[in-house]
């Protein structure tokens, strides 16, 4: 079955929805084995965003190897935004499941069912189905999705980014994850807080996490014996960009985010021993024929 479906994203066709349930199902049951902080070996390819946009996805793969050869973490935000957010999030799902151990999968803002519901993922579903039910399982597996990861035991990676209520990663570890993503809090802020040079804590034009400077990573680095947070969540339009003297990094790898923004995209690729390095890379397009016009919000989340 899950070749089948690997086959059916990888032409373009339709998926039925018993099999989407499975692939889901079966998603649920690996993930909630998967501690809230994992703990990921190098090398390994880091990835920011994708948002739906599936033949950027396939080039990311193109560019840096396949799974089976390769070490994979994604920081979340599969979906919203581009057209093909359900075959993205199932084409991931699919590698976790047939490579467990070579593939991390943390939850992002957009892995929520309110940000679904209005940025694009809900829509998309109903059009695809005429009915939500694949939307609710999708929903499901985002419950299941871990918060974070430590890389070598150096490079903390989040979707977001910091939170006033996380100065040991053990109260990260301490979270109840299996939930809708809360409005405020220490989870809520991991996936939504961002890096500015501010002092102190301050508050987010987004609505929810915090913003948060040098001083706040430098403190979070050493109480936790670590080298540098590896993040995403922000469009960046050199596809990476370092700050605080190299010890935050935020990778996005969505090119020519929402089909305009002329941006490229980054994966951040860290080796066993030496420097990481960054791969840029462009827009595949979208399909032939063009792409489906879709109306709806247009902020950047």
């Amino acid at each position: 079955m899950l070749d089948r479906v690997f086959q059916q994203i990888k032409a373009g066709a339709h998926i039925e929805e018993e099999a989407v349930y499975e692939v889901c199902l079966r998603a649920q049951e690996l993930l909630v084995t998967e501690a809230n902080i994992g703990v990921v070996d190098t090398p390994v390819i880091i990835c920011g965003d994708l948002h739906g946009q599936l033949h950027d996805l396939w080039t990311l793969f193109e560019n840096n190897g396949d799974v089976s050869d390769n070490r994979y973490l994604f920081l979340g935000d599969f979906v919203d935004r581009g057209f093909y957010s359900l075959e993205s999030f199932l084409l991931l799902l699919l590698c976790k499941l047939r490579y467990p151990d070579r593939v991390t999968l943390l939850r992002g803002n957009h892995e929520s069912r309110q940000i679904t519901r209005v940025y694009g993922f809900y829509d998309e579903v109903l059009r695809k189905y005429g009915n939500s039910s694949v939307w609710r399982a999708c929903c499901e597996v985002f419950d299941y999705l871990a918060l974070g990861a430590v890389v070598d035991g150096r490079i903390f990676c989040v979707h977001g980014g910091l939170s006033p209520e996380i100065c040991e990663l053990d109260r990260a570890r301490a979270i109840d994850r299996k939930q809708e993503v809360p409005h405020e809090g220490a989870m809520c802020d991991l996936l939504w807080s961002d890096p500015e040079q501010v002092r102190g804590w301050a508050v987010s034009p987004r609505g929810a996490g915090y913003l948060f400077g040098r001083s706040q990573v430098s403190a979070f680095l050493h109480t936790n014996g670590l080298d540098q947070v590896a993040r995403a969540h922000q469009l960046v339009m050199e596809g990476y960009r370092e700050m605080f003297g190299g010890r935050l990094v935020t990778v996005w790898s969505a090119p020519n985010y929402c089909y305009r923004c002329g941006n490229v995209a980054a994966v951040m690729r860290v080796p066993e021993a030496g420097e990481a390095e960054y791969r840029v890379f462009e827009s595949a397009g979208g399909p032939a024929g063009g792409l489906p016009v879709r109306g709806g919000r247009d902020y950047f989340l």
